[in-house]
């Protein structure tokens, strides 16, 4: 690797950093501990670099502490693991000072946690980025050796995506006109998701499939060298037809075999494994099925509102229970959400905050409502420690009494905020 082209990265991207526009964004950082960032793709995990770098610069740190490297850059495309040191070799010869290290993208080179780890050993303070859970994995975490911590960086919020918008929202919004423009901005937002990207564009979707294509390709196929990538593209769309209900690996299996993809379950297992770490789907297990039957048949949902909505006809109902869905594993964590299902039905269950979440596109049919305030009573009478019990809609706002249950009905919009992590 040429020690030019690394300084001239070095340099360009300390000139970059003080010139670049982000929204702010909510991640605490402590000065004495290493991050690895994780998410999809696009999602915003460079510019959280940016902003921390910021921050940095604010304290009184100087550009020419920064050392931020971006593997995604042609000119470094071929860096190899042993070659990383050469990183440090050519900002030693522009500077005198220990840097602050940022790498980003650094998944795409094999090895690189024993460089990380050997940074964090040398006492640098380091940041690094990826798209790929697999950086999450016990063998990742094992050769970190407790060095790092781990931060998921997810696509916007609701909040944030008003924020970027200039929405201010305080304790009065939903009483003035803010309220009207927070509803008419939600229809976009609940239908193309939480990529800043794609905020400005006329041709959302077609960007959404861009972005798509590459990481199905890129961060999936390629990465795991799968051969059938038909039987996987089928597979996201049978994920997306699925949304609302639970599905068992096998019946995964006979849905593609049923088209002619003839595919094992560990094969299916292992895909959805794949689309997991790519950060495009995530599943939430039966909170009363046992330790071993909760990876057998799960509910399955997607990262992004905008990627889901490209598999879907008629997306109303599936692109208000992901948005949920998602929210709940933003705020409390993919191990700590569930669904319900044995006597009675409850789309999301969140037993350590005593919440319990039925989905409801609207509540005008009588038979609806009887049935949603129906499912949530049962189930405060099978959990006793559920005592928040809510049904989201798209628009209904009420209380609602069920077997002296009190059940909160409120909109999406509405509870999207009230839930959010932004203040």
């Amino acid at each position: 690797m040429e020690k030019k082209i690394l300084k001239s990265i070095i340099v360009r991207q300390q000139e970059l950093v003080c010139n670049v526009d982000f929204i702010e964004r909510p991640l605490t950082i402590e000065a004495t501990v290493n991050y690895v960032l994780v998410g999809l793709r696009r999602a915003g995990k460079t510019y959280m670099l940016y902003q921390t770098i910021r921050h940095l610069l604010n304290e009184g740190h100087k550009k020419e502490e920064i050392l931020f490297v971006n593997f995604e850059d042609e000119r470094i495309n071929g860096i190899c693991k042993e070659e990383l040191h050469e990183i440090l070799e050519a900002y030693g010869e522009l500077y005198d000072t220990k840097p602050i290290v940022f790498l980003d993208e650094v998944q795409n080179i094999d090895g690189w946690e024993h460089f990380a780890r050997r940074l964090a050993d040398e006492k640098y303070k380091v940041f690094v980025t990826g798209s790929n859970a697999y950086m999450l994995s016990r063998e990742i975490a094992s050769t970190l050796g407790g060095r790092y911590q781990i931060r998921e960086i997810y696509p916007f919020s609701f909040m944030e995506y008003l924020k970027w918008h200039g929405v201010a929202i305080d304790k009065t919004w939903e009483y003035g006109s803010a309220r009207q423009t927070v509803r008419r901005m939600f229809d976009d937002y609940i239908c193309y998701g939480g990529i800043s990207e794609v905020f400005p564009l006329k041709d959302k979707r077609g960007w959404l499939t861009t972005l798509y294509q590459k990481v199905l390709y890129s961060d999936v196929v390629m990465r795991n060298r799968i051969r059938n990538d038909k039987a996987l593209s089928l597979l996201v769309k049978k994920l997306a037809d699925s949304v609302l209900q639970p599905t068992s690996v096998k019946r995964l299996q006979d849905m593609l075999t049923g088209i002619g993809e003839k595919v094992t379950r560990e094969t299916v297992t292992a895909f959805l494994k794949y689309l997991h770490d790519a950060y495009l789907t995530f599943s939430l297990a039966n909170y009363s099925d046992g330790i071993k039957e909760r990876e057998g048949t799960r509910k399955h949902y997607f990262y992004d509102n905008g990627i889901l909505n490209l598999f879907l006809f008629q997306p109303e109902a599936k692109l208000l229970e992901n948005i949920v869905a998602l929210s709940l594993v933003r705020k409390y964590g993919e191990d700590e959400v569930f669904y319900y299902r044995r006597n009675v039905e409850v789309d999301f269950v969140v037993p350590r905050q005593s919440l319990a979440i039925q989905v409801a596109y609207d509540l005008e049919l009588s038979s609806t409502k009887s049935r949603e305030t129906a499912s949530l009573a049962g189930l405060c009478k099978y959990m006793d420690n559920i005592s928040n019990p809510l049904i989201i809609t798209m628009e209904t706002e009420d209380t609602i009494y069920a077997d002296d249950v009190k059940i909160e009905v409120i909109p999406v919009w509405k509870w999207l905020i009230e839930n959010s992590n932004v203040s």
